[in-house]
């Protein structure tokens, strides 16, 4: 900024929710616009020289909320999906130590795209677990619980009392099975093409040969 252009100062004690610093750059060439942005690791929120303190704050709060938005939106965007066996193992053993205190231990997990009557499947006498590569377009709240569902199996076999025991920690459990059981219901009844039943997600048509159920 060359100098008669405007000011720039440190917002004293203000931080961004992670705390970086906040600097406040008033300029003079700036007359009905505000902008703000990251620079080197601080907050800069540029705003016209004519404001007054009052407004100041009212705008620097504002586009500091939307900056942390914006953070979120692109903290979001880059949680990639497991694509791969190693990923999706991976995965495994971080819902395995948030949900199942780290007991589930899997030899191998891995996508398989032969498993047609099954969403996912476990064997415990080898540790392994599989899921259907039809789970993939599926919100990841939806792919967690599979995952999760076959992680407890490991640990329980059947499904009894001790086994649904273990799911009460994920918060998705009961919207999860509802969302799987609605995909079964519509590719059962053979709806697709865009019907809202067919549909839950909003993942376009399904094919006549989805699983429909977990082991």
């Amino acid at each position: 900024m060359r100098p008669g252009t405007g000011s720039r100062r440190v917002a004293g004690g203000l931080t961004t929710p992670d705390g970086s610093p906040v600097e406040v750059r008033r300029s003079a060439r700036r007359t009905r616009t505000v902008a703000a942005f990251w620079e080197d690791g601080t907050a800069v929120v540029a705003i016209p020289a004519r404001f007054t303190a009052a407004q100041e704050r009212e705008w620097v709060h504002r586009m500091l909320a939307k900056l942390h938005r914006q953070g979120e939106r692109k903290a979001a965007a880059g949680r990639r999906r497991p694509a791969t066996d190693e990923a999706l193992a991976a995965h495994a053993a971080q819902l395995s130590a948030k949900y199942l205190g780290g007991r589930s231990t899997p030899a191998s997990v891995r996508w398989v795209s032969n498993q047609n009557s099954r969403w996912g499947s476990a064997t415990p006498a080898e540790g392994t677990i599989r899921l259907s590569d039809k789970l993939r377009p599926m919100p990841q709240w939806v792919i967690d619980y599979v995952l999760l569902h076959e992680l407890a199996h490991l640990l329980v076999a059947s499904h009894n009392a001790a086994f649904w025991k273990l799911l009460e920690a994920y918060p998705e459990t009961q919207r999860a099975k509802a969302f799987l059981e609605g995909v079964s219901f519509a590719t059962s009844r053979g709806l697709h093409n865009g019907d809202a039943a067919a549909s839950p997600a909003g993942t376009g048509e399904l094919p006549g040969d989805w699983p429909g159920d977990i082991d």
